[in-house]
């Protein structure tokens, strides 16, 4: 990944707080479990890009409450790092929400779990940054149980199941800008940059589908292709906990990749497949198969793995 042009790349913070990052981190996966759940029962009725805009001008307008009370810095020191993050980031998310009106929540986390073998690629070739034989095989490891879950079957994988795997790459390029370009900023300058810039996509993808007025499937299926319709006020409520949700789930997260090298930090977003299926369950009564379950097992052995080497 090359450098934003005119922002030179941030050079790591001293020192790596890991144990510090991984609570952050694990605090972001039980509460990004829980509300993604959700998603289906927003894409029932909304679209894509309506729950975007409005979940983003819901986020924003609580950052500007909290914002004098705890005396939080919004303003970016540097506006086109942070831009650049945030449309990196933003569209890495657009593959993800698009995908879990369509598949279960810990399914679409796996596809988007490509990301920690993406950032180990990008930190090595890219940035020559070392990552040893231990961690190279726990990132195979952890593929190995990513296809597990995914399970394509017939040897293919769907158009489905690959968009989380896009969005696992760009959100791979975001966590490492998150580190590189912008460890100077505030954790909620960036979250507040994040939201803008889905906020922003959810205003363009609105207009896109007034003026080509697509045929629209009811239900889940034409969550995507849906525009603007009238919110009820349970679409209203869900986007309102997807917000407050996102917004504390979002600042835990970057705090973590702030607090340690991308490579180090991305191994701890794997807590998020336990959780999600753990809602998944509580929640819905969805169970996932034996095949996916070892899937799990193995993408959280590799992030221990990976974590137990990045200490040593």
């Amino acid at each position: 990944m090359a450098p934003v042009p005119g922002v030179a790349p941030v050079a790591a913070a001293a020192g790596n707080r890991t144990m510090a990052a991984a609570g952050a981190i694990l605090i972001y996966a039980v509460i990004i479990g829980f509300t993604d759940n959700f998603v289906k029962v927003i894409a029932a009725e909304g679209g894509l890009w309506q729950f975007h805009a409005i979940r983003s001008v819901m986020a924003l307008a609580l950052f500007a409450v909290a914002a004098p009370l705890l005396g939080l810095r919004l303003w970016p020191r540097n506006p086109r790092a942070v831009a650049a993050r945030s449309l990196v980031h933003g569209t890495a998310m657009l593959f993800y929400f698009g995908s879990l009106a369509f598949l279960p929540v810990a399914v679409v986390a796996a596809g988007l779990f490509t990301a920690p073998i993406f950032v180990l690629l990008l930190s090595r070739f890219a940035f020559g940054e070392a990552i040893g034989p231990f961690r190279i095989l726990a990132v195979a490891l952890g593929f190995l149980g990513t296809l597990m879950v995914l399970d394509p079957g017939e040897g293919s994988l769907s158009p489905v199941l690959i968009a989380p795997v896009i969005g696992g790459f760009l959100y791979a390029l975001g966590n490492i800008a998150t580190r590189r370009w912008c460890a100077g900023e505030s954790a909620e300058t960036l979250v507040a940059g994040f939201f803008g810039m889905l906020g922003i996509y959810g205003v363009i993808g609105m207009a896109v589908l007034a003026l080509a007025a697509p045929e629209v499937p009811g239900g889940a299926a034409g969550f995507v292709l849906r525009g603007w319709v009238w919110p009820s006020a349970g679409f209203m409520g869900w986007t309102f906990v997807q917000a407050a949700g996102s917004l504390l789930g979002i600042l835990m997260m970057v705090k973590g990749y702030q607090m340690a090298e991308a490579s180090r930090a991305a191994v701890f977003e794997y807590t998020i497949l336990p959780c999600a299926a753990f809602w998944s369950w509580f929640l819905w009564g969805e169970m996932l198969g034996g095949r996916a379950l070892l899937g799990i097992v193995l993408i959280v052995a590799a992030g221990a793995l990976i974590a137990a080497r990045s200490r040593a």
